[in-house]
Order: C-alpha cells, then sequence, then structure tokens
C-alpha cells in the first residue's frame, strides 16, 4: 500500500512539475515572441494581424496569405513581403488560434469556418477582393474561401496544399491525443512544451527536406508559438478534423470558377502532394499545376519568386511559370538534406482515381 500511495504521489509531483515547466516555457515564448501587428475582434475571436498597404496605382491586386498548422503570420510574410512591398496591398493574419489570434466562439476548427472570418476581416479592413495564397492546411482555407466567398475572390494560389481525402486518413498520433476530452488537455498541459521543444528542429528539417531549412528560420518565424497549451490544442483540432473536412468538401471543388495556380514538389515530406495537388488541378477548371522536380513542402521559403509568378499569373499578368519552375530546378537540384531521416511519402496509384 505504501509503494502503491509512494508511486501516486510520485506521478503527482510529475505532473505539476510538468505543468510548471510548460507555463514557465509558455511565458518565455510569449516573451520572445511578442505579436507584430494589430488587433481586430472578427466572429467572436481577436485576430492579430499585419495590414500592408500599397503604393498608390500599385500594379497588382491585394492579396492574402494564409499560414498552414503549426505556424503563425510571419511564415509567409518573412520571405514573400520584401517581394511584392509596394506593388500589392497584403493581408498576413494569425489563423483563429494559431500565433497571436484567439479561437473564439465563431471560429471552430473547420476551414469553412476560418474562411469567414477572413472575409469578415477583409470588410473590417475595406478590402473588397483579393487574391488569396494559401500553404499546405491553409490550402484547404483557400478553397473554402473560393467555393463560399467567390464575390471576394479574385484568384487562388496553392502552395504544397492539403485538400483532399488522403490514404487512410491518419495523423501523427499526437494531434488525436490532444483532441480527447481531459486526457487531451492534461497532455498539451503538461507534455507538449518539452516534448515539443526537443523535437522541434527535427521536425522542421523534414517539413523542409530535402531542401536547407533557412538560418535561424525556427526563431525567427516564431514557430515556438505552437507549442502554448491553448495554441497546440487549437492546431491539434484543426489537423484532427481535416480528413472529416475534406471528405464532405472535395467533392465541390468544380464548383470554384476563379484563376488557380497550384505549386508542389515531388518531394513533399508531409502531405500527398499527387493526391492534393494532382487533385485540385483535376476539380478546378482551368488550373495550373507548377511541379517542381526536388521540392519539398515549403515552397514560400524556398521558391519566393514563383510564387510571386503565381500571383502575377492569377492577376492576369503574363508569366511563364513552368519556365520558372525549372529555373527552381536548378537551384535545389543537389538538395538532399534529411536523407535517410525523412521518409518520401507516396500515394497508391488507385487514390488518385476522381473523387
Amino acid at each position: 500500500m505504501n509503494l502503491i500511495f509512494a508511486a501516486l504521489v510520485f506521478l503527482m509531483a510529475l505532473v505539476f512539475t510538468l505543468a510548471g515547466v510548460t507555463l514557465a516555457g509558455s511565458w518565455l515564448i510569449e516573451r520572445r515572441n511578442p505579436p507584430i501587428g494589430d488587433f481586430a475582434d472578427i466572429n467572436g475571436a481577436r485576430i492579430h494581424y499585419v495590414h500592408v498597404p500599397a503604393r498608390k496605382n500599385a500594379e497588382l491586386p491585394p492579396i492574402v496569405f494564409i499560414h498552414g498548422a503549426s505556424a503563425n503570420l510571419r511564415d509567409q510574410m518573412l520571405p514573400l513581403r520584401p517581394l511584392l512591398e509596394g506593388r500589392a496591398e497584403m493581408l498576413f493574419f494569425d489563423r483563429p488560434g494559431a500565433g497571436w489570434s484567439g479561437r473564439g466562439p465563431g471560429n471552430d476548427e473547420t476551414p469553412s469556418a476560418q474562411a469567414s472570418t477572413i472575409a469578415a476581416l477583409m470588410d473590417h479592413l475595406g478590402i473588397r477582393k483579393a487574391i488569396i495564397a494559401g500553404h499546405s492546411f491553409g490550402g484547404s482555407v483557400t478553397t473554402a474561401f473560393g467555393r463560399e466567398h467567390p464575390d471576394k475572390t479574385l484568384g487562388l494560389v496553392f502552395m504544397a496544399p492539403a485538400t483532399h481525402p488522403w490514404p487512410g486518413g491518419a495523423t501523427a498520433w499526437y494531434y488525436n491525443l490532444t483532441t480527447i476530452p481531459i486526457v487531451g488537455r492534461l497532455f498539451s498541459e503538461t507534455l507538449t512544451y518539452p516534448s515539443g521543444t526537443l523535437q522541434m528542429n527535427t521536425a522542421t528539417a523534414c517539413v523542409f527536406a530535402p531542401n536547407m531549412v533557412p538560418d535561424g528560420y525556427v526563431a525567427e518565424v516564431s514557430i515556438p508559438l505552437v507549442l502554448r497549451p491553448n495554441a497546440f490544442r487549437a492546431n491539434a483540432t484543426d489537423v484532427a478534423g481535416l480528413y472529416r473536412y475534406t471528405l464532405d468538401a472535395a467533392p465541390h471543388y468544380r464548383d470554384i470558377k476563379t484563376p488557380t495556380v497550384v505549386i508542389s514538389g515531388d518531394r513533399d515530406k508531409v502531405v500527398y502532394a499527387t493526391v492534393h495537388s494532382v487533385g485540385l488541378v483535376r476539380d478546378i477548371a482551368g488550373a495550373e499545376l507548377v511541379w517542381v522536380h526536388n521540392l519539398g513542402h515549403k515552397p514560400d521559403w524556398i521558391a519566393p519568386d514563383l510564387v510571386v509568378g503565381a500571383i502575377e499569373k492569377v492577376a492576369g499578368k503574363d508569366v511563364d511559370l513552368q519556365a520558372m519552375a525549372k529555373a527552381v530546378e536548378v537551384r535545389v537540384a543537389n538538395d538532399t538534406y534529411g536523407a535517410g531521416k525523412c521518409a518520401d511519402i507516396k500515394a497508391p496509384e488507385a487514390e488518385l482515381a476522381p473523387i
């Protein structure tokens, strides 16, 4: 009996210690990564955003950028803003629950709800129509925006999107665990910060692989913000619910009637490019697939010039994206980072059949 009591005391002490470490770690993360934009109350949530005005007579229409899972507005702003500064009005924002944005009762885990938040934020800022550019999970939000807010959509640009049902529908175990009531909260309040901190560099390397992670990426993009318990739970809820969402949404992508470009790499180690990217081009009439050999999951960082070219293309400019893709391929041809540590994922041919 004494052994059982001692074990319980030890377990409780461990839980409180880990919770204290997480609380202190979250405080440090927020001190080191303060908000850099403004806030607006949108659909019941306090949304953090950076609104970049264009110069007079800008050559491009407004652009709204939607970041992926585990990220925040810096992830696209840092590589793409310098290339578009002055040329277009730009909106970067933390998706509900990510970065410094709150979740709010009007922002559940569905891409559709988050698309409505974007539309309301555009209204708040006086942006009537825009090109919507989404990366990874942000690609599913981009499809929702294109379908449900066509009056606000001038064009769509997808970067390594996650948009269609994928083989098995599985996600990382810790996302599913985090969504379990009580157990998930306990997990996020005790273990995600210490374990996530230890694994962050390795995980980031596999997101970029086979391409190299830019120097200082994790710190500059404030990726540790996702390790705070509330942010981690919101992120996990988004990812864990994505498969169910795509089952219902994907058959309706044919309703999208707007200029579309999809950029994807054949060495993406995060999503099934042959399911998502190929599926989008199949489903959206007139969409152009820009397929880049030896490119991983981060075209926004590894090929920002190509992303800007895609934006220009959907804006109506005459841009040879296939030639630009060839130039990117030359730059990344010899990249082998993560070899042997980050496994390639390939979908079976049967999964490419029309939905």
